[in-house]
C-alpha cells in the first residue's frame, strides 16, 4: 500500500535527508586512492550517529542464506553495480568508478541517496557515462510531478541511456520509502509514459537510475549482496530521494 505522508512527517525526511548529503560531501573528499571502503563506512557511520541518526543499512535484511547487510554504506566500484560491501581489504585505486550509496533514520524516518564518483583521471565515455545517469535521475525527478504516473517517471530515465546506448539496469529499482526504507511501489528506471499508479502530492520516492557502459545484464555475487555487471562493464548509480508537494517534487537529499 502507498502511502501518503503528511508536512511534518516530510520535515523529518528532509533532516534527514540533510544528514545524508552532508555525509556524501564529506565522502567525496575522502575518495582518494589509497583510501579502504572500510574507512568511509567509519566516516559516515559516524556522522550519522553524530547527528543523532541511525544508519539505515547497517544490518539490513539477511535472508534465505544472506547474511545481514555489515555496513552503514554501499560502496561499488567499476563493474559493481550497487550493494558493495565495505571492507578494510577494499583499497581506492586511481582510475576507479565508485558509487556510495547512504541512508539514515530520523526520528523514525528515512532517506536513501547515493553519487558515483571518478577517483582522479579517467577516460571520457566514463565521465559520459557518470554524467548521464546522474541526467537520469534529474529527469525521473522532473517527471515526478502530481498527475504523471510512474511509467513517465521510468520513461524519462530510460530515455536518456538509450540515446547513448547504454545498459539500462532492471531487476534493482527505486522505491517508496517512509518509516521503512523500502516501501511501496517500486519506481522502475523503464517504462512507458502515461502508465502505472498516478503519482500524488504527499508520496515519497526514492529514484534511482543504475546504467552500465555495456549489457544491461546483471549478477549477484557470492556474498548475496555485491551486484555486478554480467559483462564486466563499469556501472554508474546515482539516487535522491523526493518528496511530491502540490507543484511538484522536493528533493530531500541535497544540501
Amino acid at each position: 500500500m502507498v502511502t501518503i505522508k503528511r508536512a511534518e512527517e516530510i520535515a523529518r525526511m528532509r533532516h534527514a535527508g540533510t544528514i545524508l548529503a552532508e555525509v556524501l560531501a564529506a565522502l567525496e573528499d575522502e575518495l582518494l586512492p589509497g583510501v579502504t571502503t572500510a574507512e568511509l563506512d567509519a566516516i559516515a557511520e559516524r556522522m550519522i550517529r553524530d547527528a543523532g541518526a541511525v544508519p539505515s543499512f547497517l544490518g539490513y535484511g539477511g535472508s534465505r542464506g544472506t547474511m545481514p547487510f555489515p555496513g552503514s554504506i554501499c560502496a561499488s566500484i567499476n563493474d559493481e553495480v550497487v550493494h558493495g560491501i565495505p571492507s578494510p581489504k577494499r583499497r581506492i585505486q586511481a582510475g576507479d568508478v565508485v558509487g556510495l550509496d547512504v541512508g539514515c533514520i530520523w526520528q523514525g524516518w528515512h532517506a536513501d541517496a547515493a553519487r558515483t564518483f571518478a577517483v582522479g583521471p579517467v577516460p571520457g565515455r566514463v565521465l559520459e557515462l557518470i554524467d548521464a545517469t546522474r541526467l537520469a535521475l534529474n529527469e525521473g525527478i522532473a517527471a515526478a510531478v502530481p498527475g504523471n504516473r510512474l511509467g513517465d517517471i521510468g520513461a524519462a530515465i530510460e530515455s536518456v541511456a538509450r540515446a547513448r546506448g547504454y545498459g539500462v539496469v532492471r531487476p534493482f529499482v527505486g522505491h517508496g520509502i517512509g518509516t521503512a526504507m523500502h516501501e511501496d511501489p517500486q519506481v522502475p528506471n523503464y517504462g512507458r509514459p502515461g502508465t502505472g499508479l498516478r503519482i500524488e502530492p504527499g508520496m515519497c520516492f526514492a529514484i534511482e537510475p543504475m546504467f552500465n557502459l555495456g549489457d544491461a545484464d546483471v549478477s549477484v555475487l557470492d556474498d548475496g549482496w555485491t551486484v555486478v555487471t554480467a559483462d564486466g562493464s563499469l556501472s554508474a548509480h546515482f539516487e535522491d530521494t523526493i518528496a511530491i508537494g502540490a507543484s511538484g517534487p522536493e528533493v530531500l537529499t541535497r544540501g
